[in-house]
């Protein structure tokens, strides 16, 4: 599976680290996260050298649909019950601060990477949708987001009839890769430099030992245990998106769709071409996906062409807010970029003003909304149980079943996906392919019987 983004722009590759070195700063990761980071803090007069495991944007950022905006489905209405008004008034305000932020970048570098001012809209199909939609423009208000509600009977550009809409005026979509690739240009990024473990200042790679001042963890999910403890303060949820072309697909979207229903789908253009997103599951659970999604566009699309398919993983904290900042009160000089849940190009561009902020000693007006060291219990006590369940029930399996099928991670049992043909850790989402190879982190290595586990899928 290869996304949009990747057909239409390769990337160059990078040399490999060779060697031990010294930095001030490192960053652990070169998707959109690591690359914003090390653009501001080299912009700032900063040294800093990016350490990839693969390749530049291999990870999470190659299989985004792109849409930079502030509205990251229904939140604000509980934020501010839950976090507090001040909080949540912050969140927004980081959110639309980062579209502007992406906005400047594009003009002063100019770079020509499609990016277009849009509306970005909600929607409901169901009775009930409505007030649930009307509540949160309330909030949105309240928090100072230009937003209005408006009547489904406004919206034509759907295949199907809504009851409702809520649009967030301003927002915004662009070509990922065609802007990380522009930014990229004169960060020394080692691809192909897989970090094994990381002790105080010392880096250890497979290919060398790497010495810092500062280190960025900005990998998607922070793959050591201790300290931190993000293994219990998140899980992973996949998503899914056909790229599809032909008759009866609109020219060109007007604006970028988010169901707020159960089976809600994602609908974004890219010139001629429709992205539709949806079939979310968490992460090692046996439904959604692919099948469900094409089921979804032959509905509504009979007569178009699958042009293009891909997923993503993203990491879902239990408070809706990303992990931005100092990675620990016992590691200051670490710092973190996680739990962008499924809205990873405005947490990427926050992370980047907090973070290079803080390195450089310069107030942030955002660093505590984002702060992992808050404890917001109201906010993610219910999804906290729900994924202590999953990790004690995961545990129990890894332990009890074979070992060939217990993640590296921390042993919990794997489950096999057959539509993608991987291996899934329900606990914390590390996943590997039909022959025990790893994909996602926060697994280090691949399973223990490797090349041997495709032949017992079941």
């Amino acid at each position: 599976m290869q996304s949009l983004w990747s057909q239409k722009t390769p990337l160059s590759s990078r040399e490999e680290l060779k060697g031990d070195i010294s930095a001030k700063n490192v960053v652990i990761g070169a998707g959109m996260a690591g690359i914003l980071i090390a653009y501001f803090l080299k912009k700032r007069g900063q040294e800093v050298i990016v350490l990839e495991a693969g390749e530049l944007a291999s990870g999470q950022t190659k299989n985004t649909t792109a849409k930079i905006t502030s509205q990251h489905g229904l939140i604000y209405k509980e934020m501010i019950k839950n976090t507090g008004r001040l909080r949540a008034e912050g969140y927004a305000r980081a959110n639309e601060e980062a579209i502007l932020a992406y906005e400047k970048i594009i003009e002063e570098e100019q770079i020509d990477c499609h990016f277009e001012r849009i509306p970005s809209y909600l929607y409901s199909t169901r009775e009930e949708g409505r007030e649930l939609l009307k509540l949160e423009e309330m909030a949105a208000l309240e928090l100072g987001i230009k937003a209005h509600y408006i009547e489904g009977t406004e919206i034509q550009e759907l295949p199907f009839q809504v009851t409702g809409a809520l649009c967030f005026e301003d927002q915004a979509q662009f070509y990922p890769l065609e802007f990380i690739s522009k930014i990229s240009e004169g960060i020394q990024i080692y691809e192909h430099t897989k970090v094994v473990s990381v002790k105080k200042h010392e880096i250890y790679t497979e290919k060398g030992k790497v010495t810092a001042e500062n280190i960025i963890f900005a990998a998607h999910y922070p793959f050591l245990i201790i300290p931190g403890f993000y293994f219990i303060r998140q899980h992973q949820s996949r998503s899914y998106v056909l790229a599809l072309e032909g008759k009866r697909i609109p020219e060109k979207l007007s604006g970028m769709y988010y169901g707020i229903d159960d089976d809600g789908l994602s609908f974004r253009g890219a010139g001629s071409t429709l992205l539709l997103g949806g079939g979310s599951h968490r992460t090692g659970e046996e439904r959604g996906g692919f099948c469900d999604l094409r089921n979804r566009a032959r509905e509504y699309y009979p007569h178009a062409t699958e042009i293009a398919c891909w997923s993503a993983q993203d990491c879902m904290p239990h408070d809706r807010i990303p992990f931005i900042g100092q990675y620990s009160i016992w590691r200051p000089y670490w710092y973190i970029a996680t739990g962008f849940q499924k809205w990873g190009m405005t947490s990427s561009m926050v992370a980047a003003m907090v973070i290079s902020d803080a390195i450089c000693k310069r107030d942030n007006p955002y660093r505590q909304v984002f702060t992992p060291q808050r404890l917001l219990i109201k906010a993610g006590f219910k999804n906290l149980c729900t994924d202590l369940i999953e990790s004690v029930v995961g545990l129990a399996k890894g332990w009890l079943g074979p070992k060939e099928k217990r993640c590296t991670h921390m042993g919990c049992g794997l489950i096999w996906n057959e539509e993608e043909k991987t291996w899934e850790c329900p606990c914390h989402g590390s996943r590997y392919d039909a022959e025990g190879e790893l994909l996602d982190n926060p697994a280090r290595r691949d399973m223990e019987t490797k090349h041997l586990v495709g032949t017992r899928k079941k």
